[in-house]
């Protein structure tokens, strides 16, 4: 199983000091967060993809990626996630097939919708029309990245005649493909339609609604034929702070928590950590409460976790990687290797799936 670290990469003043990163900062400070994570043992790391302040997450996340993937040796990267609706297939083609070059394959794409409504006009492109952008595009991704000479016509971009996408993925294999959804079944259901990999972000969200979002991809991949529900390739979100005890953790959160530019100002923070998987306690509380996730969705292959958000110092978030490495992590991958029923994948493929598509492919809609 693979953990690791994400970042929506918002620049927010700490509240107990009111100072607030530059830009550059920040932006330094994600590169330092990567190179931890690799140095302590974890799998992943991603980032977001953010066109408005207050954040400094990438606009063109392969950027990024590629300059990490030459600072790292074993360190996987990914998008957490690139704007399918809103980008343009033939840019991702060749952005990410470019990057993943310079990775040396060590790179996958987490493909969603956002949360931003306005970044759809920005683009041109409209709010309304969200899902048939991302089916449209998507199918269209695929295609250029497994075939060549691609002719092609569609609702949402020009056509295309005869082209060829370059580079070509890495040794013919296009990297591994996520759909990242937090509510619309419609984006499990492509998943499943593509035998492609589903995570749901669930930081905002009960464990009743992840378990249904997760169980329709799960059924629907079984329906298409790429296998039996429990090998479908799942991932999962979630936010931890850890402490020496329960309550210096929540004494030091709860100023972060209260101001976070995502959820502050709502729920108690005893009221979201109920609610979601926030979990803001010792290493022992965050391995209890991660252990549970499987019970409730089935083993699964990814699990990443918020760490950097709501204007926690550098050192703070350094040492909250360490945490998660050394200490939380090894009991989590050993205790879910040794519950993973024989059949089910251990990680998610570490390659695209080749080009074919599933038996029902034309006789239903994705």
């Amino acid at each position: 199983m693979e953990f690791g670290i994400f970042t929506i990469g918002d620049v927010t003043t700490d509240p107990t000091t009111g100072r607030t990163p530059t830009e550059h900062e920040r932006i330094t400070a994600t590169v330092e967060y990567a190179k931890k994570a690799e140095e302590v043992g974890l799998d992943v790391f991603a980032t977001g993809e953010h066109h408005n302040p207050p954040f400094a997450a990438p606009g063109n996340p392969p950027v990024l990626l590629a300059n990490l993937a030459a600072q790292t040796t074993t360190l996987r990267f990914s998008t957490a996630t690139t704007l399918i609706t809103t980008n343009d297939p033939v840019r991702l083609a060749e952005d990410y097939a470019y990057a993943q070059h310079l990775a040396e394959g060590r790179l996958d794409l987490m493909l969603g919708r956002g949360n931003t409504g306005p970044v759809y006009p920005w683009f041109g492109a409209d709010i309304r029309q969200g899902i048939p952008l991302a089916i449209e595009k998507y199918h269209l991704l695929r295609r250029l990245w497994r075939e060549e000479n691609v002719t092609w016509k569609g609702e949402f971009r020009t056509p295309l005649q005869h082209f060829t996408a370059v580079p070509r993925p890495l040794d013919g294999a296009p990297p591994f493909v996520w759909h990242g959804s937090i509510r619309s079944p419609e984006i499990a259901e492509q998943a499943a339609y593509y035998g492609d990999g589903f995570f749901h972000n669930n930081i905002f969200w009960n464990i009743e609604h992840t378990q249904r979002m997760v169980r329709l991809y799960r059924q629907r991949y079984e329906h298409y034929g790429h296998g039996a529900a429990e090998q479908a390739i799942v991932g999962l979100g979630g936010q931890v702070f850890i402490g020496e005890t329960e309550a210096k953790a929540k004494e030091f959160f709860r100023p972060y928590f209260d101001n976070a530019p995502v959820y502050g100002h709502g729920p108690s923070m005893e009221e979201f950590t109920q609610m979601t998987p926030l979990t803001v306690g010792t290493v022992d509380q965050v391995i209890d409460r991660y252990l549970g996730y499987a019970d409730a969705v089935g083993d699964y292959q990814r699990q990443l976790f918020l760490i950097d958000h709501a204007g926690l110092p550098k050192e703070v978030v350094l040492d909250q990687i360490e945490i998660l490495g050394t200490e939380v992590v090894p009991v989590l991958r050993r205790e879910f290797a040794a519950r993973r029923p024989a059949g089910v994948p251990d990680d998610p493929p570490h390659a695209g799936l080749p080009a074919v598509e599933p038996a029902t492919a034309g006789k239903e809609n994705a």
